[in-house]
């Protein structure tokens, strides 16, 4: 039976995921995801256009009940994005799926695989949870 995910990931939970998590735009979007403080489904939803870069905000669109909303931008999530999106150079799209891989990133119409990326979180948190549950037993 898998483990449910916690309610509040820690920072250092948050660190080990994104560091452990080898596939670029998982990467990238797991970061932009802790940084921002979003939902799954409001970073599925990212567009290049929800980037004001010079307000430094992020538009959050059809955020929980329906309702928009901004929020801050952090230095270090636009600069990553931003080289990021040198590589999969996709005009609509900030995460766009990864079937075809980078060289068609450009041309894809989908965001990222919502279960590919569940199944990845999960792989990591099931491990942490575990460790966590070692670590607390022996002490």
């Amino acid at each position: 039976m898998t483990e449910p995910l916690p309610d509040i990931v820690t920072i250092d939970e948050a660190k080990r995921l994104i560091l452990e998590t080898i596939t670029l735009s998982y990467r990238v979007f797991y970061f932009t995801l802790y940084s921002l403080g979003l939902r799954l489904g409001e970073g599925l939803r990212l567009e290049v256009g929800d980037i004001d870069a010079p307000r430094q905000r992020v538009h959050i669109r059809d955020s929980k009940g329906n309702k928009d909303r901004f929020v801050p931008l952090p230095d270090a999530t636009l600069n990553l994005l931003r080289r990021f999106w040198q590589v999969h150079r996709n005009p609509v799209l900030l995460f766009p799926n990864r079937q075809g891989g980078l060289k068609s990133a450009h041309s894809a119409t989908t965001p990222l695989d919502r279960g590919g990326v569940v199944s990845i979180t999960r792989l990591h948190f099931t491990g942490m949870i575990w460790k966590h549950y070692f670590t607390e037993e022996r002490v």
